[in-house]
């Protein structure tokens, strides 16, 4: 019975929209009445900043919460359980509203109410947490997924699926890893296939000349499996593979990374000397590897930024940027922003594009201009030509200008190399079963000095 005190944990667990709406809610210790939705509603949001408290009080109630798919996950307890635990279960809560839902964001939460409180009633019985493993789950679950097309950053229907091994030519529809494992009563959702996902977010410091003053890049590898059964799945990465700082470079075909770390599933008997990683998947979505290089860039920055800034007449400036795209040739970034801090009063705004499928518009809320260009091929050139307005400009607002920050996707490669060699599965599948890799890089932080 102490045991059972000692690890009392939920007292409820409710999902909020980002504007406060009730979207579930689920009491099971009756210590604490359903206004405490408004009251850490209140509290998230009094706070400054974007990034409030992960635990907050209001008198003898805790409030513990994540962000995922632009949702608040909140736990309250009246108890004094560690938070990591309960940090631990709502990402997980997340991640199976995902696997089961096939997307994570309020409509799908919305569509699936009755699948998530049935997913709630077999996690959670009066307060303790009873399991949170998809292969466990998936003999209970009867609910079915109403499902819709979500919006990803990482639409498949832009960057496209690469096959490992004999998949080269084909492509995945764009839905493909974006749907429910489980699309009727005990069967599986669709045809069997695992996806894996090599991301890469990339973080760049640029000097006013265009030197490359500071580069991160973290990276992930993460799988989707829609398998019924699958005892092990081997994934082979580049054979010179550099873990380390205190490695050397070798050849100019080595992959190098600072650090890289694993989940606790993956079995690395055969890493140091093969590369190969080896892990039992379950169904559902899960991060394999997360690696990380810090201070360096092994390929060129992929974008580089001729700006010019000068006063027209007395009250307008004028901003002229020629961005350059140093991918290779066959090369395409996605969804490229390019923000530009203009002095503050900027009160109209005209421009000159090179292209007619670019846009632009003053923001003067934000004191800033944004360029938008859907698709950049490598080595292209583009130029815009900004006329700002600005009451009372002197020569001390052209200070005001920049630093301009940019942010894009670079589908089917990565910064650092890192490939899939292989994706083998042990024992072979007895029906058709696709393999799918995709390489994606986006920008985390692109930073450029005027």
């Amino acid at each position: 019975m102490t045991a059972r005190v000692r690890f009392k944990m939920i007292s409820q667990i409710f999902i909020l929209s980002s504007k406060g709406d009730h979207l579930i809610y689920k009491d099971f210790r009756g210590e604490a009445g359903k206004d405490s939705i408004n009251v850490f509603y209140e509290m998230v949001t009094a706070l400054s900043g974007d990034q409030p408290p992960v635990v907050m009080t209001h008198k003898d109630l805790q409030f513990i919460h994540v962000r995922q798919g632009g949702l608040y996950w909140v736990a309250s307890t009246k108890t004094n359980p560690s938070p990591f635990t309960i940090i631990e279960f709502l990402n997980r809560l997340a991640a199976l509203t995902k696997d089961y839902c096939g997307s994570l964001s309020e409509k799908s939460v919305r569509m699936n109410f009755a699948l998530i409180y049935e997913l709630l009633d077999e996690m959670v019985d009066y307060g303790y947490i009873q399991t949170t493993s998809t292969d466990m789950l998936k003999n209970f679950i009867q609910t079915e997924a109403v499902t819709s097309k979500p919006f990803s950053l990482f639409d498949l229907s832009n960057v496209g699926l690469f096959g490992a091994e004999t998949q080269q030519s084909k492509v995945a529809p764009s839905v493909a890893a974006s749907r429910p494992i489980m699309s009727s009563r005990g069967e599986q959702g669709g045809k069997n296939e695992i996806f894996v996902d090599v991301i890469e977010r990339l973080s760049v410091v640029m000097g006013s000349k265009g030197v490359l003053m500071k580069a991160d890049i973290q990276g992930e590898i993460r799988i989707k499996c829609f398998l019924p059964s699958c005892s092990e799945m081997r994934i082979g990465l580049n054979e010179e593979l550099n873990i380390g700082k205190s490695q050397l470079k070798g050849y100019s075909s080595a992959v190098c990374v600072d650090e890289c770390r694993f989940h606790q599933a993956v079995k690395l008997d055969e890493f140091d000397t093969f590369r190969i990683l080896k892990v039992c998947p379950s169904q559902g979505e899960q991060t394999v590897m997360q690696y990380q290089l810090c201070d360096d860039l092994p390929c060129p920055p992929p974008f580089q930024l001729f700006p010019s800034v000068e006063k027209d007449y007395v009250n307008r400036v004028l901003i002229f940027l020629k961005l350059r795209c140093d991918l290779p040739p066959k090369s395409t970034a996605l969804n490229v922003s390019v923000t530009v801090p203009v002095p503050k009063g900027a009160i109209s705004m005209s421009q000159e594009l090179s292209s007619p499928d670019q846009t632009a518009e003053l923001q003067p809320k934000n004191k800033a201009l944004l360029w938008e260009i859907p698709r950049f091929p490598g080595g292209a050139q583009l130029s815009a030509l900004f006329k700002v307005d600005v009451p009372g400009l002197s020569s001390a607002s052209l200070l005001e200008v920049g630093p301009v920050s940019m942010s894009f996707e670079l589908p089917k490669q990565t910064c650092t190399g890192l490939q899939i060699r292989f994706l083998r599965l042990s024992p072979t599948q007895t029906g058709l079963s696709q393999r799918w890799v995709r390489y994606v890089t986006h920008s985390d932080s692109y930073t450029i000095r005027i």
